[in-house]
């Protein structure tokens, strides 16, 4: 850890830091400018807080609603990790485990990806479930788009869907797609005020596109809570080689060298890898975001959940268990086109007591301002 600077350099950095804040009122995300503020643990520079957010109206679904999946034979096709990954395929089981205790469904198989398997692998699992009965299917990961585009013709009464991808002109195959980088904004908000150093970290586990949503996002809500913070990025591995989601020692040698270069906290998006990342955190004595599933509660980093001061909640289970529901009532125009924070699809977790009051109203406020349109969450990063 560093040790903190001072007389004469505090004085020098504080005057600096007050001049370049008064040149950063504008930014793109649309909040007037205005006084900023200083963090309670004296970190970043704050923008000015958005405005308070109107009370929230319930638009799910009527209590009690009546859904009779007894007659389903689910099947999912789990990316590399599988469940106990305990990020995006735990939360694609907890939709299943949730759809199962409330439709009544008794007959499911998991499959799992092997990592850098070869594309008929993929096919031959879809296969299989579809020529056991199974339907609906889901493929959980967009590495099963090209696989669908060949299986699910062959079985045109099968239900298909696919977690982050999309297969054109298969009208039995329903995506199921997400807007990562609108939570990963809220993801960036909290780092930035739970950061002493006013210095965060992202860690990547392929550079592919869907990857650079989160860090996207992210950047630009950390950008938009203190625009004077500093960002480190690494990815653990490029695109095509996705072991990057199954390393935790990549993700734990990344963490270090961010916590190195001043970093106190880190958002992944990184799969299992992430386990790593978490590991590095604990013995550096900083903090943490998790991603996809509410990682405090995550049975397989336990240990570390000491530093894990929120999550960033992608839905996955939330649209495993409404694509699953739809199916039961027949009923897939009722699912969303995509799953954002208008539809609570994407979000952050407060499971710890980390989140305070103060920064819930922020976050609330700044989720609003998405919602509306006044804030547009950009899916590329800068860099």
């Amino acid at each position: 850890m560093r040790r903190p600077i001072r007389g004469l350099a505090v004085a020098a950095i504080a005057l600096t830091s007050i001049v370049s804040m008064a040149a950063c009122a504008k930014d793109s995300g649309g909040t007037s400018g205005g006084s900023s503020t200083t963090s309670a643990s004296g970190g970043c520079k704050f923008a000015e807080k958005p405005p308070a957010a109107a009370a929230a109206t319930s638009s799910g679904t009527a209590a009690g609603e009546k859904v009779d999946g007894k007659a389903l034979k689910v099947g999912l096709a789990y990316d590399i990790g599988g469940r106990g990954d305990a990020s995006f395929n735990d939360s694609a089981a907890a939709g299943l485990d949730k759809a199962k205790a409330d439709f009544g469904i008794t007959d499911v198989k998991e499959l799992t990806a092997a990592p850098n398997e070869a594309e008929d692998a993929k096919q031959t699992r879809l296969r299989q479930l579809a020529s056991e009965g199974y339907n609906p299917i889901v493929g959980v990961g967009f590495a099963y788009a090209e696989s669908l585009k060949v299986v699910a013709p062959q079985f045109p009464n099968v239900k298909f869907a696919i977690v982050d991808g999309a297969v054109e002109g298969a009208a039995n195959v329903t995506p199921l797609t997400f807007a990562e980088e609108q939570g990963s904004f809220l993801a960036g908000v909290i780092a930035a005020y739970q950061s002493k150093n006013c210095h965060v970290g992202f860690i990547g586990g392929v550079k592919i596109p869907l990857i650079q949503k989160f860090d996207a996002g992210f950047e630009q809500g950390a950008k938009k809570a203190a625009p004077d913070i500093k960002i480190e990025k690494k990815y653990l591995t490029p695109a095509g080689d996705f072991t990057g989601f199954q390393d935790p020692t990549k993700g734990q040698e990344a963490a270090k060298g961010q916590i190195e270069a001043g970093s106190d906290v880190l958002y992944h998006a990184a799969g299992a890898s992430g386990k790593g990342v978490f590991s590095a955190a604990k013995t550096a004595n900083v903090k943490a975001i998790g991603v996809d599933s509410d990682q405090y509660n995550q049975a397989t980093v336990a240990e570390s959940k000491d530093v894990i001061v929120s999550s960033m909640l992608k839905r996955v289970d939330v649209a495993v268990y409404d694509f699953v529901k739809a199916v039961a009532k027949n009923d897939l125009a009722s699912l969303p086109k995509v799953f954002d924070l208008k539809v609570d699809g994407v979000g952050y977790a407060t499971s710890g007591g980390k989140i305070d009051n103060d920064l819930k109203a922020v976050l609330e406020g700044y989720k609003a301002q998405i919602i509306s349109g006044q804030i547009v969450v950009s899916d590329k990063p800068s860099s």
